[in-house]
This record gives structure tokens, sequence and C-alpha cells, in this order.
């Protein structure tokens, strides 16, 4: 029977039930990769502004 136990989110070596991840290394690529999706994420949410922005205009002139 195995101890309880859990799996590192990044390489996912077996660690105790209460870490996240199992070492410096594998800290820094998942916060490296929050990161990453966190830019694109803006990036996303910018592009779809724009575009609500242009239509709103586009829009809008039409009915002035």
């Amino acid at each position: 029977m195995t101890k309880p136990h859990r799996h590192c989110a990044v390489c996912g070596t077996p660690i105790p039930p209460k870490e996240t991840v199992c070492s410096d290394k594998c800290e820094k690529l998942m916060i490296d990769r929050q990161r990453k999706v966190m830019r694109t994420r803006r990036i996303i949410y910018a592009v779809f502004a724009v575009f609500i922005i242009i239509w709103l205009y586009i829009m809008l002139r039409g009915q002035i």
C-alpha cells in the first residue's frame, strides 16, 4: 500500500500531500508558465476590447 501523496504540478514526481512542487526549479518553471498564461489572457482581452470598440464605432457612426 502506498503512503498518501500528490504529484508535482510540473514534473509529476511524488511529493508530500501539502506540497505543490518538488523543487525550486519546478517552482520557478510553474511561476514562469503562470506569467505566460496571464500575459496571453491580457493580450486576448485587449484584442477583444479593440474589436468591440471598432464594432461600436461602426454601428454608432451609421446612426448619426
